[in-house]
């Protein structure tokens, strides 16, 4: 496990700020309440028909929550794709505007200006919302051609907070909002929660879980998400670790939480994907 680098710790600087400045997180046990169940097998090299369902991974979630209105422009994004790889995306005219919508409404959020102000003073961003709106933009919804396509069928956004399907497997899907709706559908089986040697056990009152679940017909052997969190920190946050570090993967210690940030860049003009991974409480 890498150590932390000065730029590590004053990313954690900001990190810890957001943390602080996420005025719309949800309270463990409180807004939502998660049951962990058991440790998942090795079930990779299952099929999704193979095994049975257990038990929901959310019991409970307050979905006032949800009208909020960063909460209702994410949510409002989440069925404009395809999730099969090598499907051409086509963006409607609404759909576009849903984006900007979005866009429009964490851009006023405490988080969003902090990260704006710090990527401004490290010259990575444009000091003009409209050019910084733009270039959110271009990260997160310019459509690209995923590995295996000739046809511009993904984008950083439904990769990391939609979910993709490819040859039987769940790709991205790295979100508690999409999990918790996409579960209340019958479209999730969670199948436990996943540690390594050297990871720590989770906690039902963290909030970053990593998990074993399918999805539609694909399986995703290990995921790793925030819960709880607004869409707007998610956004501020791996915003910040595209820009700027050219490293795919940023230590960052804040609050209770020691992770490494994964983020991988699509032709430097997009996110390929990015996600947590926990190293300790």
């Amino acid at each position: 496990m890498q150590t932390m680098t000065e730029s590590d710790r004053e990313l954690s600087a900001i990190v810890q700020k957001l943390w602080d400045n996420d005025i719309n997180r949800l309270r463990p046990g409180t807004d939502y309440r998660i049951s962990l169940q058991g440790k998942a097998g090795n079930l990779s090299s299952m099929n999704v028909g193979d095994y049975a369902v257990g038990s929901p991974l959310f019991t409970y979630v307050d979905e006032t929550i949800f009208k909020k209105e960063t909460f209702l422009a994410f949510i409002s994004l989440l069925d404009n794709y395809e999730s099969n790889t090598g499907e051409p995306e086509v963006v409607t005219p609404e759909e576009e505007a849903e984006n900007h919508k979005f866009l429009d409404s964490i851009i006023k959020t405490p988080v969003l200006k902090i990260v704006h102000k710090y990527l401004v003073g490290k010259n990575k961003s444009p000091e003009e919302t409209t050019a910084f709106k733009e270039q959110l933009y271009r990260i997160w919804f310019e459509l690209y051609a995923r590995k295996g396509s000739s046809r511009p069928d993904s984008s950083g956004f439904e990769h990391v907070f939609v979910g993709e399907t490819r040859g039987g497997c769940t790709i991205g899907f790295h979100n508690w909002i999409q999990l918790y709706l996409q579960e209340k559908l019958g479209h999730i089986n969670y199948k436990g929660y996943t540690v390594n040697a050297h990871s720590t056990l989770p906690d039902e009152n963290k909030h970053i879980l990593a998990l074993h679940f399918s999805w539609k017909n694909g399986i995703k052997p290990r995921g790793s998400i925030f819960i709880g969190v607004s869409p707007e920190f998610e956004f501020a946050l791996y915003t910040l670790c595209f820009l700027t570090s050219p490293s795919e993967r940023v230590r960052v210690s804040f609050s209770l939480y020691d992770l490494e940030i994964v983020c991988h860049h699509y032709n430097q003009k997009h996110i390929g994907t990015t996600y947590p991974v926990l190293v300790r409480y």
